[in-house]
């Protein structure tokens, strides 16, 4: 093979690699934008049932993905199947609750308590 062919060989196996690295990389952000898109719908879900702000609810995403082992995105698809099914896995129901409950009584969304007279 010529010095001209083997640079011509070269530059396509390069391009062909950078077209493969460009295809796998636009995979791994159509994933990301998936994953961000339940994320924020699982978010919706926790601020309208737990009285409680949207930052409050991605803590209260991350706490229960933490203490049940479980990805953070599957504990919010979990979570946006819950609103169809009604139905949890036990831990993370249990763990849910118990993290909406410590936030939902320090949240600013809390109702503030009446003053004693």
């Amino acid at each position: 093979m010529t010095h001209d062919g083997r640079q011509h060989a070269e530059e396509a196996t390069d391009s062909e690699s950078t077209v493969a690295d460009l295809r796998e990389e636009v995979a791994q952000l159509k994933q990301a934008m998936h994953s961000h898109a339940t994320v924020d719908q699982a978010m919706g879900i926790l601020v309208g049932i737990g009285q409680i702000t949207p930052d409050e609810a991605w803590e209260v995403l991350r706490e229960v993905s933490m203490n049940t082992n479980t990805k953070l995105r599957d504990v919010a698809e979990t979570l946006i199947d819950w609103g169809c099914t009604r139905a949890l896995p036990a831990e993370i129901g249990q763990e849910l609750e118990r993290r909406l409950v410590e936030h939902r009584g320090r949240s600013q969304c809390a109702e503030p308590e009446a003053p004693s007279v």
